[in-house]
């Protein structure tokens, strides 16, 4: 698509933490995105929707203190404007609630640039409810005040209208108020709201961080200081939070609050992170191996050209990874599904199976277990003694598989197409938070991703003695087990991402005790 001299700012509520909270428009927005200025409060896992090669610009900004000024904020939406780029403002919440966005708008209109707001989830709303509170119940709240508690705490007076703002709204929300809540607190007694009303303090609301204090105006202050929660928080006055006790949800999750380390690619750590936020985790994504197709060789070549000439009776694929290759390879000589035809196809699993689909393919055969031994036994009784078998895998996958379709007089051609390699990037935080001790669990959906792992920790990986150690089937469970020299926690029935994740909340659920 051309592009105009000036290019233009979208300022995006990204909502209030919880990645799934964006707008449909929000997301398109950002996925198109040349430039993503962001927050403090936007989740690192709505950065991965953003292209490979946008340039990311964090401006986040913490109570007491800022990364960047007002103005610098203004001057780089310009100035990236001004170079012709599509520019994504990424604000926690909505742009326009506390959120500065007006002034971001006046700034961009004084100079010329053009720009649209896509509105955002705000955390007055969304917050409360991920703690089990409506702002507003029959019978109990008819009317919703949202007001800043970020005010200068050395003030004399308070810039809010308190004599009126206390008792005007059933249900009262105050955005940023921690360092105020003593303030906040005298003002509303002192304006007519009983010290009896029930009060919640929700610190990171819709994150798995989530943390809930709840009192009265009497003793919240006092029981915020003891939890010793700190910004960002979303303070609630009125008789909707006493519906919390039957309404809480959020925190019931079987994951929540777990810190789990993601170790697949990046392009496919999405998934499984999705899963593990639904179930309340917050997952860590370190890619630890990274897919690098093998140039083309005379085996290559020679596999396509049977392949052309009918010499295959199956092709079968052991990972969404050789899918995605082996249809790319195919691409680059002008080729697609068509070139399987007649050709039957196997699949090592749902996520392959499903990788097929994706291609136009619909699997013939899908194993009852999910591992080389399982699909060597399925697919045995198919074949015929000089059967030709087209297997596009990884360079350095097992010979399981191979040793077994050849026991049965298969001719079976190995065709190697990619290598999992470490990444040349790694997340440091993220493995530093291992290192310390901050990770709860860590998954390996693959033996290369436990070798890989291991290998980036360098003399640290000792720390993985320490941790829980999650496994999609029992053959990483053996690399564990021949790595690190101890087992694993968790290895998962099914060997799906799902069946992993489910094995992980069983795993919590027993009290860490179920294996």
């Amino acid at each position: 698509m051309g592009r105009d001299r000036v290019g233009k700012v979208w300022l995006v509520g990204a909502g209030p933490g919880d990645p799934g909270l964006i707008t449909v428009a929000g997301l398109e927005a950002l996925r198109l995105a040349d430039v993503v200025v962001y927050d403090r409060l936007v989740s690192p896992l709505l950065l991965s929707h953003a292209r490979p090669d946008a340039e990311l610009v964090f401006v986040g900004k913490e109570g007491g203190g800022e990364s960047a000024s007002q103005e610098e904020i203004e001057r780089l939406l310009i100035a990236r404007a001004r170079e012709g780029k599509r520019v994504v403002r990424l604000k926690g919440g909505d742009p326009f609630v506390f959120g500065r966005g007006g002034e971001e708008c006046l700034a961009l209109a004084e100079a010329g640039v053009p720009f649209e707001v896509v509105p955002g989830v705000t955390s007055a709303v969304a917050v409360p409810a991920y703690a089990g509170i409506p702002a507003t119940h029959r019978g109990l709240s008819s009317s919703l005040a949202i007001v800043t508690g970020h005010e200068d705490p050395t003030k004399e007076e308070s810039a809010l209208r308190w004599e009126r703002l206390a008792t005007a709204t059933d249900t009262l929300v105050v955005l940023m108020g921690t360092r105020t809540l003593p303030r906040l607190v005298e003002e509303l007694i002192a304006h007519g709201r009983p010290p009896d009303t029930p009060v919640a303090v929700i610190r990171w609301g819709t994150t798995p961080e989530q943390e809930t204090v709840t009192g009265t105006l009497a003793d919240i202050v006092a029981r915020v200081e003891a939890a010793g929660l700190r910004p960002p928080t979303v303070l609630v006055v009125g008789e909707v939070v006493r519906l919390r006790e039957r309404l809480a949800w959020f925190e019931a999750r079987p994951l929540f609050g777990r810190r789990v380390l993601v170790t697949r690619a990046r392009h496919q750590a999405g998934q499984l992170s999705r899963q593990l936020l639904e179930a309340g985790a917050l997952p860590v994504e370190v890619p630890v191996i990274e897919i690098e197709p093998l140039p083309e060789g005379p085996a290559t070549a020679a596999a396509l050209r049977r392949l052309a000439e009918g010499a295959y009776r199956w092709a079968v694929f052991t990972s969404a990874n050789a899918v995605e290759v082996f249809f790319r390879l195919l691409e680059s000589r002008g080729r697609d599904a068509r070139a399987l035809a007649g050709v039957r196809v196997a699949a090592i699993g749902p996520g392959t199976a499903q990788a097929l689909r994706s291609q136009g393919i619909v699997p013939d055969l899908l194993p009852g277990e999910y591992i080389a031994e399982g699909l060597a036994a399925a697919l045995s009784p198919h074949l015929r003694p000089g059967d030709g078998v087209l297997l596009p895998r990884a360079e350095e996958a097992r010979p399981d598989l191979v040793e077994a379709l050849a026991a049965v007089g298969a001719r079976v051609d190995v065709l190697p197409l990619y290598r999992a390699r470490l990444p040349e990037r790694v997340p440091q935080e993220a493995l530093a938070m291992l290192r310390r001790g901050q990770i709860d669990a860590v998954v390996f959906t693959a033996s290369s991703t436990v070798r890989n792992l291991v290998a980036l920790l360098g003399p640290d990986a000792e720390s993985l003695q320490r941790t829980t150690l999650a496994c999609i089937g029992p053959v990483t469970a053996a690399t564990v087990r021949e790595v690190l020299g101890r087992s694993p926690d968790v290895v998962a029935e099914e060997y799906t991402m799902a069946g992993l994740v489910d094995a992980l909340c069983r795993h919590y659920a027993s009290g860490g005790r179920e294996r």
